[in-house]
């Protein structure tokens, strides 16, 4: 069956308690939130979640998902195959071929660099985690350097090590919070 969008069925599932927690990993102190159950068992509801972030004007108005590495990539990949839209890679560096665009940024544990190739369109731009906030803005700056006007910020998880995230005047809408 061909269709013009997904099922609008109401979410069902609480997904935070699928969640797998792994204490001082990947180094002491840290809780680390594993996604991968919820992968492995409930990945339809888990991107159902995620393409209830948008309005549907909203989503109306995004080209492309940009996914950012590497576990923004499983998930931003399977939401731009439902709302069929275009898949936009933001890579670690030296994984892309040229040319590329680059930015430097921090991270949580050191610091790291992300690439890029140019292109146009408004993203929304997708990772799993939100931390710190490093990598999201990062890659959001990354996105308007190459080319990109980011029009919505996701992520699955939001830690709330920052209390409120913002980009410019984007705020970061993610389906659990902690």
């Amino acid at each position: 069956m061909d269709r013009e969008s997904p099922d609008p069925a109401p979410l069902v599932l609480d997904l935070k308690p699928l969640i797998a927690n792994v204490a001082d990993f990947p180094r002491p102190g840290v809780m680390f939130r594993d996604i991968s159950p919820l992968l492995r068992e409930h990945f339809d509801a888990t991107v159902a979640a995620l393409d209830a972030l948008l309005t549907e004007a909203e989503w109306t108005r995004i080209d492309a998902v940009a996914g950012i590495e590497s576990r923004g990539f499983i998930l931003g990949a399977a939401l731009a195959l439902r709302r069929r839209k275009g898949f936009v890679l933001v890579r670690k560096q030296g994984k892309l071929p040229p040319p590329v665009v680059d930015i430097a940024y921090d991270l949580e544990y050191g610091s790291g660099v992300l690439e890029m190739q140019r292109g146009t369109g408004r993203v929304l731009l997708i990772d799993d985690v939100l931390a710190t906030g490093g990598t999201m803005t990062a890659s959001a700056d990354l996105c308007c350097r190459a080319g990109y006007d980011v029009a919505a910020l996701a992520a699955l998880i939001d830690l709330r090590l920052i209390s409120g995230y913002r980009w410019r005047d984007l705020a970061l809408r993610s389906s659990i919070s902690y």
